[in-house]
């Protein structure tokens, strides 16, 4: 095996929690959840029952031993997703634990949870992934299990010119961090495009293994946990999106 562990890097809507599905299915290629986006983080401790000191602060030391054990599989790979703005949070909590390695993003991370790869998730078609995230922002469901029975969002999505355009761009500026994080670096992740993805979900899956030098157990069935919520209404979007940005 090359590798003890690997971060999903990504930006919202691109196809995560598929992939994050996907290569739970394996049962050999870890957990990989959101385990340290901050808004979460209280949550997952009271799941994994870390009791916080007296004047209720997170010792994150433990928090990242439990995250671990959460996100790792029978044969030690560990594996977690990260979007851009939670790779500064997870860093700099790091440096508190390890105050030896501040500022040093590569080997915070190597530290914490062994030798560290990453998988870069993007998607080339960046107004439908603008699309789907305000849909998302809009209604709360940010994702569907195969076996889920249709739910209702919290509220019905309306279409917002301002809102995608100011998606698109921030898309765009997450995407360069990401990029510029690894260049500087000189991280070299394995890039997988959304739309390979949804278009062979197994084939993308067990390449990503492949490039971290996790052997697949003979036979092995990789299954999707999580359906596309896409439908006619994103295509409508988009073609109205396109209509009004043509006239402005």
């Amino acid at each position: 095996m090359n590798t003890d562990a690997y971060l999903i890097c990504a930006t919202p809507r691109t196809g995560s929690s598929l992939l994050c599905g996907l290569l739970q299915s394996t049962a050999v290629a870890g957990r990989p959840e959101s385990y340290f986006r901050r808004e979460d983080e209280q949550s997952w401790a009271a799941r994994w029952g870390i009791v916080l000191s007296p004047d209720r602060v997170l010792r994150y030391a433990d928090f990242v031993r439990a995250a671990i054990a959460e996100g790792s599989s029978e044969n030690g790979v560990f594996a977690a997703r990260l979007m851009w703005g939670t790779l500064d949070e997870l860093v700099g909590n790091l440096g508190t634990v390890y105050p030896d390695l501040a500022g040093a993003d590569l080997d915070l991370l190597d530290r914490a949870f062994g030798h560290t790869r990453f998988v870069y998730l993007r998607r080339d078609d960046v107004l439908q992934q603008a699309v789907s995230w305000l849909r998302a922002e809009q209604t709360g469901m940010w994702f569907e299990t195969v076996h889920a029975t249709g739910e209702q969002g919290v509220q019905e999505p309306q279409f917002d010119f301002d809102r995608i355009h100011e998606l698109m761009r921030l898309i765009g500026e997450h995407n360069v961090a990401w990029q510029e994080w690894f260049a500087s670096l000189g991280i070299r992740p394995y890039p997988v495009r959304y739309e390979d993805l949804d278009t062979d979900q197994a084939g993308v899956t067990r390449d990503i293994c492949g490039f971290l030098g996790i052997e697949l157990p003979p036979g092995l069935e990789i299954r999707a946990r999580h359906r596309r919520l896409s439908d006619e209404l994103n295509t409508r979007w988009i073609d109205r999106y396109r209509a009004e940005a043509a006239e402005r």
